[in-house]
């Protein structure tokens, strides 16, 4: 298997996890417009930005930012310092290092192997706008309003294993180049060849990879991230619990994700589907192109009436071990062991065709 693909749900309950812009005194929430409805969202951004710092407090190293160029107008860039030899979140999330000209040989980019979608709510909401006052020890009361919603939201994710610790090599062809490293980080190569990376053929790119040792290693952090999952706007007002109430993933041959429909929105609007039949004719369709169990995170007290009517509907698959179904915390912390262990180490290479 090559990806590992999913499905997450969070729960918002009268939350304010992402701002949008605000007018004049009242901070908005995020949302976009359905059909002439309202779908409050977190953007990809900020979910990914939350990602990051799990794998800061698991003991990560964060890449350094930079703001560059002019402090007013466009000119203004912002870089991490692009380095995924040494750094796992340029690593894993990806980044772009532009030059100051368009064929400058400074310019570098990685996209993310670790592939993240918008955090939309799966039914219409309009939020709800909570007005405040300002009063203390002063003559004039300030006012000041904010919005915030309950709802479920929901995103897909792939993730591209044998692209963790994988890096393309200067001058190597390829429409967009989409992980190549600039001349002046040879020296960051170099390093890591001496380290034990080994120099290879990456998707028909001369690439250097990392030890499998770092690759399980940065795999599993990434794993671990998403099982103790925080962060988000209005903690003080509004404090939440981020982590996944709903989780879906499945090891696939190629960069497809079978589960988008299997977790989404009722079309009458009435809120979230968990849909078993959809699951099994998924895997039906995809036979011979996924890899068993089928790993399902269900919180325990979240949607007891929907977890029923899956269980019931996949209780097949739970017999015969194809499906497996617990805490998203401990679904996702076993995958992460196993793949610290090396018993998923096929997974870090392309399938054979």
């Amino acid at each position: 298997m090559a990806y590992l693909a999913g499905k997450m749900v969070l729960s918002v309950e009268a939350g304010a996890p992402n701002n949008g812009k605000g007018e004049d005194t009242t901070a908005r929430v995020k949302t976009a417009r359905v059909r002439g409805k309202r779908y409050p969202y977190v953007s990809a951004q900020a979910g990914r930005r939350w990602m990051r710092e799990g794998l800061i407090e698991l003991g990560s190293l964060p890449s350094p930012v930079e703001r560059v160029g002019k402090a007013q107008g466009r000119a203004q860039k912002a870089n991490t310092a692009a380095d995924p030899v040494r750094y796992v979140d340029d690593d894993l999330f990806g980044y772009m290092r532009a030059g100051a000209k368009k064929d400058d040989a400074g310019t570098t980019l990685r996209d993310s192997p670790f592939m993240v979608g918008t955090f939309m709510s799966v039914e219409p909401v309009v939020p709800t706008e909570d007005f405040g006052v300002m009063a203390r020890g002063i003559g004039e009361p300030v006012l000041h309003g904010h919005e915030f919603y309950t709802a479920d939201l929901a995103s897909p994710f792939l993730l591209d294993m044998p692209r963790i610790g994988t890096f393309t090599l200067p001058g190597s062809s390829g429409a967009g180049r989409p992980n190549y490293l600039s001349a002046e980080e040879a020296l960051a190569v170099a390093e890591a060849v001496s380290a034990g990376a080994t120099t290879t053929t990456f998707r028909n790119q001369p690439a250097v990879r990392l030890p499998i040792e770092e690759r399980r290693l940065r795999a599993a952090l990434l794993l671990e991230s998403l099982a103790h999952l925080s962060g988000g706007a209005k903690k003080a007002l509004h404090y939440g619990d981020r982590l996944p109430t709903l989780l879906l993933m499945v090891p696939f041959k190629g960069g497809v994700n079978p589960l988008a429909y299997c977790i989404d929105g009722a079309e009458d609007g009435s809120g979230l589907r968990v849909r078993g039949e959809v699951l099994r004719a998924e895997l039906a369709a995809w036979d011979g192109e996924w890899e068993a169990p089928v790993r399902v995170g269900w919180r325990p007290g979240f949607r007891d009436d929907l977890r029923e009517q899956f269980l019931t509907t996949c209780r097949k698959e739970i017999e015969e071990g194809t499906l497996v179904i617990d805490h998203p915390r401990a679904v996702l912390r076993t995958l992460a062991a196993q793949v610290r262990a090396g018993e998923l180490d096929s997974w870090f290479d392309d399938p054979e065709r």
